[in-house]
C-alpha cells in the first residue's frame, strides 16, 4: 500500500524544531473523505491537543462536498484523532514539559483511510529561523557550485 499525500504543512518545518512523530487516523463525519478526495485540505494552522485521555485536531480545513446539502459538517472543525492508549500517555507526557505542543505535519490516505502525521514540537526563536534560512541557502549555493563543476 502506497501513501497518497493530501495536504502538508511546510510551516511545521520552519516555525519548530519537531521531535517525534505519531500517525493517527481521523474520525471523519458523512461526506467528507468525498470532499477530501475532491478538493483537498489544508493544514496550515492544525495542532493537536490531549484532553481527558483523548486527542483532537483543531484547525484542519475541509471545505464542505459540494453535493452533501444541508448537512455537510463544518469545515474548521474539531476531529478526534484515533490513537492507542499507550501512544496518548506517551505524548501526554512529553507535551507535560514547558514550550511543546503536538503539530500536524501531513495528511494522506493509507489503504482508502485518511491518516494524519502529528509531531510533537517546540517552537523555533527568530534567530533558529534565519539560521536555518542561512544553512539551506549556503547548502543550495554548494550544491550549485558542485553541479557546474561536474558539467
Amino acid at each position: 500500500m502506497s501513501d497518497s499525500q493530501i495536504a502538508k504543512n511546510p510551516s511545521a518545518w520552519h516555525d519548530y524544531n519537531l521531535f517525534d512523530t505519531v500517525e493517527a487516523g481521523v474520525e471523519l463525519k458523512g461526506s467528507e473523505v468525498k470532499a477530501i478526495r475532491a478538493t483537498g485540505a489544508s493544514l496550515r494552522d492544525a495542532f493537536a491537543r490531549v484532553d481527558k485521555k483523548e486527542i483532537f485536531l483543531y484547525g484542519l480545513d475541509i471545505q464542505p462536498y459540494a453535493q452533501a446539502g444541508a448537512n455537510a459538517p463544518e469545515s474548521k472543525r474539531v476531529r478526534k484523532l484515533l490513537l492507542h492508549r499507550a501512544q496518548i500517555d506517551r505524548l501526554g507526557n512529553q507535551l507535560a514539559r514547558k514550550g511543546y505542543t503536538l503539530v500536524a505535519t501531513r495528511l494522506y490516505f493509507k489503504g482508502g483511510l485518511v491518516k494524519v502525521e502529528i509531531a510533537v514540537a517546540q517552537g523555533k526563536k527568530a534567530f533558529d529561523k534565519r539560521d536555518a534560512i542561512q544553512k539551506r541557502d549556503v547548502d543550495r549555493e554548494i550544491q550549485r557550485t558542485l553541479r557546474s563543476r561536474n558539467k
